[in-house]
């Protein structure tokens, strides 16, 4: 007697392949193997399964009552399997339409993401854009070194630096931007509108999401620094925002954070904590021509996103008055050959000379 085997997807797919051929000779080659291979490989699976699933009649091999059986549970499981491997190589950009097909990418929250996939579905028509969200900058930059993305937009916080993958390089969007806080709209700094000194919060309750990198090391620091020790909740900023407009909660969040009704968004007093936002490539590639205009339409969505942020904007103007080329300490200059002009002259002009944040585009 053969011996059984352990039950593998291509023995399902094997049964399934000679019930549709009603034949072991036709089924044999379709899948590339001799006959007498596959008639060997029928036993042993007769055997595992404990009788037989196929009957040979003047027709064809016809499946017997078990046969049946065995083959309404096979034929799910193969049809899964074999989308599983589709939708892992379109993963992977291996997909039908070849390498380069689809563009994936990642980004932590940001407002700038929906102008930037915009802009670049209008550069890019032929490609299949994909995105992907998580609130852990590494896991993202583990997805770009593991090629499950093309680039990734992600923050590091100051004193937190990211656990960047061998093969990943960084490409630099803004070196400093630095973090505002949501407060209550009664708050005395948001009816003045102006910058909030940590110690006016220091008996307010604080909530951190504990799960986004680096966020809550950086801004204990900055307590420490402050010889402040708050009250911390944690949670989801999505959550936060609720909480700081019915006046529980003060959290953290980015300059170009959108205030809802009962909350308003203020700097912080001397910016203790701020960020470096970075797109992250895979090193060697970073996805050539096609990378500068990720990286140009990233840069032009931040822009629009900084300009229509009241308090951020307001922050701006308040930075070092001396002459400097038209914005170009707060966004680098293009990417070469990116093929688009300057996307917002004006913002470029009112806010030249004065913003003390600076981006790069090298």
């Amino acid at each position: 007697m053969l011996p059984g085997v352990e039950l593998e997807v291509r023995h399902l797919r094997a049964l399934c392949a000679i019930a549709d051929t009603g034949s072991v000779h036709k089924a044999a080659r379709q899948l590339g193997m001799t006959q007498p291979s596959l008639t060997t490989q029928l036993r042993r699976i007769e055997q595992a399964v404990g009788g037989q699933l196929f009957t040979r009649q003047r027709t064809g091999s016809k499946p017997t009552p078990l046969g049946r059986t065995v083959l309404t549970r096979a034929r799910p499981i193969v049809a899964q399997m074999t989308e599983l491997v589709r939708e892992a190589k379109d993963a992977a950009g291996l997909g039908p339409g070849g390498p380069g097909t689809r563009l994936r990418l990642g980004s932590t929250g940001s407002r700038a993401v929906p102008g930037w996939l915009r802009r670049l579905n209008g550069r890019l028509p032929e490609r299949d854009i994909t995105f992907q969200t998580d609130v852990s900058a590494n896991t993202l930059l583990r997805m770009v070194a593991g090629n499950q993305l093309d680039a990734a937009f992600v923050h590091e916080v100051e004193g937190s630096p990211l656990r960047v993958p061998d093969g990943v390089e960084l490409r630099v969007l803004v070196r400093r931007e630095p973090q505002f806080v949501a407060v209550h709209e009664t708050h005395a700094a948001a009816r003045a509108g102006r910058a909030v000194a940590l110690a006016e919060l220091a008996d307010q309750k604080w909530m951190v999401d504990p799960s986004v990198d680096g966020d809550w090391d950086g801004l204990r620091r900055v307590f420490v620094d402050a010889g402040v020790d708050p009250r911390i909740v944690y949670g989801d900023y999505l959550s936060a925002g609720d909480l700081v407009a019915a006046g529980e909660v003060v959290t953290p969040c980015q300059p170009t954070a959108q205030p809802r009704p009962g909350m308003s968004i203020v700097p912080l007093e001397g910016d203790p904590l701020g960020v470096r936002l970075v797109v992250g490539f895979r090193s060697g590639t970073g996805l050539g021509e096609e990378g500068d205009a990720v990286f140009a339409d990233l840069r032009a969505s931040y822009e629009a996103v900084a300009r229509s942020s009241p308090a951020y904007a307001r922050w701006l103007t308040t930075r070092n008055a001396a002459p400097a080329p038209p914005f170009q300490r707060f966004l680098g200059a293009p990417p070469p050959d990116s093929g688009r002009g300057d996307p917002h002259p004006d913002l470029r002009t009112s806010i030249a000379g004065q913003a003390d944040l600076s981006l790069s585009g090298d």
